[in-house]
């Protein structure tokens, strides 16, 4: 056996594998913050975040209802996820951490993506969820196709995504910033 600071890892991503979904299918809010929440008697704080399909330009204009087609590599975006949850909850104080998001086709108004984190104080929480964000946004190996109609674009990150990613290595961005 190895030695024990090099087994951990392998524990914490197994752990946090299980802590992220990616799927065609819609999530309850409520029943993701319930199931995180459930049996710890040391939260005192849950923060969540829920982004949605919002409408652009080129959708308020079209004939056909709009779509966002999400795209990933199965397996590979679980993990890459996963090692993002391990990488947060050692950087913050927090006690639980649920990341779903969906891939496939949705439309204007639907949920992408949730991330939910359960902490003792509610600005660790806070601090977690932005960190997961940002990163999410950037990072997160999924394919965004806007389609109005006729017309199709991939999306790529903004730069004010690519900006809010940078603070946290930047040492800005909380206290559990490096």
């Amino acid at each position: 056996m190895g030695h024990p600071s090099q087994a951990q890892p392998a524990i914490a991503l197994k752990q946090a594998l299980a802590c992220v979904r990616v799927s065609v299918e819609d999530f309850d809010l409520g029943a993701e913050v319930s199931a995180l929440r459930a049996g710890d008697p040391g939260v005192g704080a849950v923060v969540s975040f829920v982004g949605t399909v919002r409408e652009w330009q080129e959708a308020a204009q079209a004939e056909q209802p709009a779509i966002m087609e999400l795209e990933h590599y199965p397996g590979m975006t679980e993990r890459s996820i996963a090692e993002l949850v391990v990488q947060a909850r050692q950087r913050f104080d927090v006690r639980g951490v649920r990341v779903i998001h969906r891939i496939g086709p949705l439309g204007v108004g639907e949920q992408i993506v949730l991330v939910a984190v359960t902490s003792a104080h509610r600005q660790q929480a806070f601090d977690c969820a932005n960190f997961l964000m940002d990163w999410l946004k950037t990072r997160a190996p999924f394919w965004k196709k806007e389609i109005a109609g006729a017309d199709a674009r991939w999306v790529d990150a903004r730069e004010s995504d690519e900006a809010a990613a940078r603070r946290w290595h930047a040492g800005q961005g909380g206290e559990g910033a490096a």
